[in-house]
């Protein structure tokens, strides 16, 4: 946990070297982004922000999406704090997290902010690791980041504090245990989950991901894209999650 929130950085730089050199990553991860585009409210007024945004590559799929994130690369819109977001309050229409709610190490602040500047109707869509039984066996056993599902959830930040002061923080199985464990639903009583979608992710695993290679030839990448569609009917596969969150009326 003493790591420095640099390293969120230095991964983005590497990640932008592997996702130009692997197709088939780019291909998974665009189904990916059309998933999140077609959960997106464009009947309400507000912008479309993401936050993480990483190397902005949701702009293919969304492109008048506003692409933020901690560090101020050239490929991204603008810089922004998930704890103390620059937004007008109400002023947003949906907010995206692309693999980025596993990096909330105070999701209880990080939601409060959220709903600050989300408009009336507005939602907060989040694609994130799931601990089914593929999550768990390859994140568990070939990614870096923790699965930390034994690990405390701390809710609330220290009050007054930026994320810059937190270092860096992951916990890959954040969303499966804050949005399907019942001892956290007192804390999202502000919160309507308004959709639960699980995703076997078979396709993305074979890519190898950013860091690993590529297991499969490319035909069979294909494949097991038919294949995904039959197993993501099953939660306790899954390894990719996707939640929709709308604020209650209390």
């Amino acid at each position: 946990m003493g790591t420095p929130l640099e390293q969120h950085n230095i991964e983005i730089h590497q990640n932008r070297e592997n996702w130009e050199r692997k197709p088939g990553l780019r291909a998974v991860y665009g189904k990916f982004y059309r998933e999140i585009s077609a959960r997106i409210r464009r009947d309400i007024d507000g912008r479309i922000v993401e936050l993480g945004s990483g190397l902005g590559n949701i702009k293919a799929s969304i492109p008048e999406c506003i692409t933020t994130d901690i560090f101020p690369n050239p490929w991204i819109d603008q810089v922004e704090d998930a704890y103390q977001l620059s937004f007008d309050d109400g002023s947003v229409s949906n907010l995206i997290l692309f693999d980025v709610w596993h990096h909330l190490q105070f999701p209880g602040s990080a939601l409060k902010e959220f709903r600050r500047v989300l408009g009336r109707g507005g939602r907060i869509i989040i694609f994130d690791p799931a601990m089914g039984l593929i999550g768990r066996f390859f994140l568990g056993c070939f990614h870096h980041e923790p699965l930390g599902l034994n690990q405390p959830i701390t809710w609330e930040a220290p009050n007054g504090s930026s994320s810059k002061e937190f270092g860096y923080y992951a916990a890959q199985g954040s969303a499966s245990r804050i949005f399907t464990k019942p001892e956290f639903k007192s804390r999202l009583a502000d919160w309507r989950i308004t959709e639960l979608t699980y995703f076997s992710g078979l396709a993305w695993v074979a890519t190898g991901g950013f860091r690993g290679p590529r297991l499969v030839p490319g035909v069979v990448l294909e494949w097991l894209t038919s294949v995904d569609a039959v197993l993501s009917k099953l939660p306790w596969m899954a390894s990719r999650m996707l939640v929709v969150l709308e604020a209650g009326l209390s």
